[in-house]
């Protein structure tokens, strides 16, 4: 979940109980109470709680006083990837040319993502994404336009918590007297 904001998750267990106590426990052993908890059945319950980033335990205690806590930290609270690279226009390519251009968007501990993938639209012909370290690639040798054409693209940075961000680039291929 997102960090120091009122977000809700859904708690997977058994033999919940209407409606119990739900508390979040950090590494430090500071413990919160969870701000709402809905009872949705005996498996599942749905829990509001406001945290710092970090690593929770969680405890859930019926109201029979039967109490259970997370074997290990189950629930990761952090924020979703920041990208660095401005959205839109990632600059503008001759017809044939060979060009490369980078992506980089950061984890919420400012180290760069583990890996950048094509969501939707297409890159200009001759070019492919390398996705797969903390620094995206797009670069090859255009290929297969007739036209000045811009490509429009969304690109999707993914974090090791697997948490996603998108956003939308564009590659203008030109024709024309300079260019052929």
């Amino acid at each position: 979940i997102a960090p120091s904001t009122n977000a809700s998750f859904t708690l997977a267990g058994t033999n919940f109980q209407s409606v119990p106590i739900v508390e979040l426990i950090s590494s430090t052993g500071a413990i919160t109470r969870a701000s709402a908890v809905t009872f949705n059945n005996a498996t599942s319950l749905t829990v509001t709680t406001n945290l710092a980033a970090g690593s929770y335990f969680v405890r859930v205690e019926n109201n029979d006083g039967g109490a259970v806590r997370s074997s290990s930290a189950i629930l990761n609270v952090s924020a979703a990837p920041s990208w660095s690279t401005g959205a839109g226009s990632l600059g503008t390519i001759i017809a044939g040319a060979t060009q490369s251009f980078t992506l980089l968007a950061y984890d919420d501990d400012s180290t760069a993502v583990s890996s950048y993938s094509l969501q939707s639209g297409s890159l200009p012909g001759g070019f492919t994404l390398d996705g797969d370290s903390s620094i995206g690639t797009i670069s090859g040798t255009e290929s297969g336009s007739s036209a000045t054409t811009t490509y429009t693209f969304t690109i999707r940075a993914t974090d090791n918590e697997s948490q996603t961000t998108d956003r939308e680039f564009t590659i203008t291929v030109t024709h024309g007297a300079s260019g052929g």
